[in-house]
């Protein structure tokens, strides 16, 4: 789009003041969508945010409206350089030594300052121009020729639009957490999960309330989750591992104002464990503290029981970014295991013959990423430039 195209565009938009608006969301799916209405992005494993910059002031907000400015300088800092009256969404994530996405680094965010980024993937408002009646195709494109970081902190995300095998494929390769789908002609509908953004986890896991404990030595023992189904509160999980003696003593510190004197799980008691041990008796409850269910965990898992139970739980860290009355039952991902390893093995052999091809064009065994029709290499290679800090990721679509 040049210039004049711009300057037209937004002259057109109608106009909006530059203020919080309220997050779009996305919808669990146990089926990842194909087709080529549908693009895709890495599932970022951080806290979902947004930045406001208004009369050359900067707001940071979580989407609870939650002001993260205190807690991030750094990235408030490093988004100096966005537009007066300008609103951008996106996710703040800490980024391991592989530039993989790290929640637990996350949760560590004044040791870990330096690897925390702010991952932009969309244009909310620009100059007091509604973006948000756009198609997302429209928005990602002004996004790009619009908005220029100094900073490697602040990222623009990419995004793929390739088949959701390939791209099923390429995600479990990478060993990253998940899939987002979203539709190249859908408007920004805020507070919505309408279905035109969704989320496929590759692992096993979900936001879940925190409803109460077991004391431990280091402070924790467990904790013990739920989701809400309607206005109740449903016991899923009693979660032990994941925990080192420093998150034991977070959690109990977040914990301790919260306490209450009644179980809030309409479930409890339960009249007996379960085949795996998961239930929680009025024995066992004896032992538990209850509190207000005002705080989200990030919880993996094996798999459900038939009782809607959770095998092998693991705490991965406190969502503070979580409404928990938005909590309820995911779906989880049903992947055709059969399926993915035929697939897996067509994709190497078809990796390998394009990537001969690739080379023999450039007459180079190491011809770059972006002439690669493997969406494997390009991933690999999307890792290696974050942790370069390069800032520049190359998609397939470009």
């Amino acid at each position: 789009m040049t210039p004049a195209a711009i300057r037209k565009k937004l002259a057109s938009l109608p106009t909006r003041p530059a203020a919080f608006i309220e997050s779009m969301e996305c919808l669990a799916v146990s089926k990842l969508p194909d087709g080529p209405q549908w693009i895709y992005e890495i599932k970022l494993d951080g806290y979902r945010a947004q930045a406001v910059k208004s009369d050359d002031n900067l707001a940071l907000f979580s989407r609870r409206r939650k002001s993260f400015n205190r807690q991030f300088p750094h990235i408030v800092e490093a988004l100096s350089g966005l537009p007066d009256n300008t609103v951008v969404d996106g996710e703040v994530l800490a980024l391991d030594e592989a530039g993989r996405p790290d929640f637990n680094r996350l949760q560590n965010f004044r040791a870990e300052a330096t690897r925390i980024h702010f991952f932009v993937f969309d244009l909310l408002v620009y100059q007091n121009r509604d973006l948000t009646h756009l198609p997302l195709i429209e928005r990602r494109e002004l996004m790009r020729s619009l908005l220029k970081f100094g900073s490697p902190r602040i990222r623009i995300s990419e995004y793929v639009q390739v088949s959701a095998v390939d791209m099923l494929d390429a995600v479990r390769q990478q060993g990253l957490e998940g899939i987002i789908g979203k539709r190249r002609d859908s408007f920004y509908e805020p507070g919505k999960r309408s279905g035109a953004w969704i989320k496929y986890r590759v692992n096993r896991g979900q936001e879940l309330v925190i409803g109460g404990f077991l004391p431990g030595v280091h402070g924790i023992d467990s904790i013990i989750v739920g989701y809400y189904k309607g206005a109740a509160l449903v016991y899923v999980a009693r979660v032990r591992n994941g925990f080192v003696p420093a998150s034991r003593r977070q959690v109990l510190y977040k914990l301790r104002p919260l306490v209450i004197p009644q179980c809030p799980f309409v479930n409890l008691p339960e009249t007996h464990r379960s085949r795996w041990g998961e239930g929680l008796t009025a024995t066992d409850m004896k032992q538990c503290v209850w509190t207000r269910p005002a705080l989200v965990a990030q919880i993996e898992f094996l798999e459900r029981t038939e009782s809607d139970h959770l095998r092998h739980s693991k705490f991965a860290g406190l969502r503070e970014d979580k409404d928990p009355r938005s909590v309820v039952k995911e779906q989880t991902t049903e992947a055709d295991n059969s399926l993915l390893s035929d697939l897996r093995s067509s994709l190497h052999i078809r990796h390998k013959a394009e990537c001969r091809r690739s080379s023999q064009r450039v007459g180079n065994a190491d011809a770059s990423p972006d002439r690669r029709a493997s969406l494997q290499k390009v991933f690999a290679n999307e890792v290696a430039d974050e942790a370069r800090g390069s800032g520049k990721v190359e998609s397939p679509s470009q």
